[in-house]
């Protein structure tokens, strides 16, 4: 869902939920989301602040972002399993 909202896919505006970051680090890839900061635990758990995480880990060697039919296909070879919880 986030691939869709930032390359406008969905009709979502992406200024409503994200900002890309304005680092200009050599690490990662270019469309890094900068991550807002919450004051209260319960806007810390929507999905917009959880999903930042994972979607700025995602290595550029690895997936295709400027394909979004491919990227499923791109995501299932990258090991998102520090993002999840056992309970």
């Amino acid at each position: 869902m986030v691939l869709k909202i930032v390359f406008h896919v969905v009709d979502i505006c992406m200024d409503e939920f994200f900002s890309f970051a304005h680092c200009t680090s050599t690490r990662g890839h270019r469309y890094q989301l900068y991550k807002l900061h919450f004051s209260t635990t319960t806007r810390a758990q929507f999905f917009i602040k959880r999903v930042i995480n994972v979607w700025n880990a995602l290595p550029a060697d690895v997936i295709d972002f400027g394909s979004v039919k491919q990227f499923p296909c791109f995501h299932l070879k990258v090991d998102l399993s520090t993002f999840t919880r056992c309970s």
